[in-house]
């Protein structure tokens, strides 16, 4: 159990899928600039084959100075607890309480490359919990002690994993979701938990050429089951989900338009129960990062933040 609420620093972060790719010459500069730009929180992910996750953190939390790094999400598969709570607990000393970490159980073409059988995720969680709770301790005097919980949010879509997040995490780190779905995981988190959601971003007034950069986007994750069952949880249709997401289904996902325009439909996880947006930029070939479009939206969010 996470005793007290965390603080993200504010309402409104950005979630940085390039982040998990980036050279640290690129990076850098990057969270420095995001972290001027007056973001709360820069939150990365893990996948197979991309920067691990808490060595990453370091590097984004190195060449920052206040904004919060989060992971989103570090994958369980991809150490034991023990190696993820010590690793938790070094960059949250080092770096004085700035992180926080994220953690998921991925996706089957994520997790079985690296010889694992994707399987029973809510009961594999909550063992990794369990372990992370559980994990061993010696004091610099080489004495045994106990210490508190990790500070931590679960990646969770579905109830099951937002009933766990509620009872073993501070909250949960949704993504690719409405925001009808943010209204039902805050009545499943209940008050006391933190609830961060994941929103593509794209400054674009162009109702085609917006769903079309959306549709790009959207290509990975409607070809992923679990991402597909927590859509269709959400009253999406198997015509929704085809030939790139259907117009209903992008502008669910994508906040698109002038920045007052995608500022608003940010606002409306707030409004549905959210306590943290993390805005994910759709960047250009010209600008692969997406700050033109964090730069664009910064006045207009630090309204809605």
């Amino acid at each position: 159990m996470q005793e007290a609420r965390i603080d993200l620093g504010g309402r409104i972060g950005v979630w940085m899928g390039a982040f998990a790719v980036a050279p640290a010459a690129v990076a850098r500069p990057a969270a420095a600039e995001i972290e001027k730009l007056g973001y709360a929180c820069i939150w990365y992910p893990e996948g197979l084959g991309t920067r691990e996750s808490f060595t990453n953190g370091a590097v984004l939390l190195g060449a920052t100075e206040r904004i919060r790094i989060s992971s989103g999400i570090t994958n369980i598969w991809g150490r034991d607890p023990v190696a993820a709570a010590n690793g938790a607990r070094v960059l949250e000393d080092a770096y004085d309480g700035r992180f926080l970490l994220g953690l998921g159980v991925s996706h089957p073409r994520q997790v079985d490359p690296r010889g694992h059988t994707y399987a029973k995720p809510v009961s594999r969680m909550r063992a990794f919990l369990d372990a992370m709770d559980d994990d061993p301790f010696v004091s610099p005097d080489g004495t045994a002690s106990a210490r508190p919980p990790v500070r931590r949010v679960l990646a969770a879509l579905r109830a099951p994993m937002l009933r766990l997040a509620a009872e073993r995490a501070g909250g949960a780190h949704s993504f690719l979701v409405s925001v009808e779905h943010t209204q039902r995981a805050r009545e499943i988190l209940g008050p006391d938990r933190v609830l961060v959601v994941e929103h593509k971003a794209l400054i674009e007034p162009d109702p085609r050429v917006a769903r079309e950069r959306g549709r790009a986007a959207l290509s990975w994750y409607l070809d992923t089951p679990n991402y597909l069952e927590s859509l269709r949880s959400l009253g999406f249709d198997d015509e929704d989900v085809a030939d790139g997401g259907s117009d209903r289904l992008v502008d669910a996902l994508v906040a698109w338009g002038d920045e007052g325009r995608v500022a608003e439909q940010l606002r409306a996880h707030l409004d549905a129960g959210a306590d943290h947006v993390a805005i994910q930029p759709l960047g250009r070939d010209s600008d692969p990062l997406g700050l033109d479009v964090l730069r664009a939206l910064a006045p207009a969010v630090g309204d809605v933040g």
